[in-house]
């Protein structure tokens, strides 16, 4: 099948998956429509949950493994829409519709890959992974699919990045924190106000170093985003809570990380999770070689993908951009989808882990 065929081919299952509503946690219709649209190509299909992979070949022990992986959930439509956003318009060049860009573009330039490349003899074993919840960090997404999978020694994430290859991904956690102190009347000098405890950690935070920097991620960003306390006016409150929002990087797992905020302040520190991880790739592997042979730009990303659940080496590169993500009327330009089969095929290609 020559690019031009396989490029229709994509688009017209872009758009069913468009047409076929797949909120986070609701992928099961999209889930059965890959699989079937895997299945028509004679290719034997494994499921759990919503999730679908498929091995190009039986798998051969004495070789790497090379995973292709985007999501089919999508966030639920905004407000701001103007058009169907179950409905797949192609309009001046862009194909409209909810998950047209992220990440449905790039799901579909993986699945045509991996159809690609599925009859060649290559240096590694290759499978696909088309996944749910991705939108949510969900636990029934990728998480529940890489332990059914051999070790991995190289993921390749579909996001919309412009082609670009992002080599690092900031993590996340978000902390709940809450300071004591010692109820009171407000009209005496009684009490010990939890708010002037808590400001005191606050100030802490905002002036936080940590003595590593992330070569390609930069600094850990701790932002305090919520707080609350009090339950009228004149009574000193014992109690304070505050969030905080701490995007991690791959100078310190996001336990180190926690731990290094809890001996700095004196609240009380709860992270509400620990498995939304960052990641990097040594600047020696492999498919960097190659990327750098094609003159893919390469790119450190504050946005975070499934990357944050896979703890194998990884890179996110995928059609469409991602500041389209998430807005009303969303889209992808049909030619993106047309240019990242080559690029996704040259990069699978030239891999070689001898190299």
């Amino acid at each position: 099948m020559n690019l031009e065929n396989i490029t229709s081919e994509s688009i017209e299952l872009l758009k069913k998956l468009i047409a076929t509503p797949s909120i986070s946690r609701e992928e099961d219709q999209t889930a059965q429509l890959i699989q079937d649209f895997l299945e028509q190509k004679k290719i034997k299909t494994y499921t759990s949950k919503n999730n679908v992979w498929a091995y190009a070949q039986p798998l051969q022990k004495d070789l790497p493994t090379v995973l292709l992986n985007s999501h089919h959930d999508t966030v639920k439509p905004n407000q701001g829409y103007t058009r169907n956003p179950f409905e797949a318009d192609v309009e001046d060049g862009k194909l409209y519709g909810l998950g047209s860009n992220d990440a449905g573009g790039s799901l579909v330039s993986l699945i045509a890959t991996f159809l690609t490349l599925k009859e060649k003899q290559l240096p590694y074993n290759l499978i696909l992974a088309t996944t749910a919840e991705e939108e949510i960090s969900g636990k029934n997404g990728i998480e529940i699919v890489l332990p059914e999978l051999p070790k991995i020694d190289l993921a390749i994430v579909g996001e919309p990045t412009e082609m670009n290859l992002a080599i690092a991904e900031k993590g996340l956690m978000v902390l709940d924190c809450t300071a004591h102190g010692k109820a009171g009347h407000a009209a005496r000098d009684v009490g010990e106000n939890a708010i002037y405890k808590a400001l005191k950690d606050i100030k802490k935070l905002k002036n936080l170093t940590f003595p590593e920097v992330s070569e390609n991620l930069g600094k850990i960003k701790v932002s305090v985003t919520i707080i609350q306390s009090g339950t009228q006016h004149n009574v000193i409150p014992d109690k304070c809570t505050f969030t905080v929002d701490v995007r991690t990087t791959d100078a310190y797992t996001n336990k180190e990380t926690l731990k290094f905020i809890q001996q700095n302040i004196e609240s009380e520190v709860v992270a509400r999770s620990t498995r939304l991880n960052p990641s990097g790739i040594s600047s020696e592997h492999p498919i960097l070689k190659v990327a750098q042979k094609l003159g893919l730009k390469t790119f450190a990303s504050p946005t975070m993908s499934d990357q944050a659940l896979i703890s194998y080496p990884s890179v996110k590169i995928g059609a469409g951009k991602s500041e389209r993500s998430h807005t009303p009327d969303e889209f992808i330009f049909v030619d993106e989808i047309r240019e990242a089969i080559p690029i996704y095929i040259q990069l699978l290609e030239n891999l070689n882990f001898k190299n």
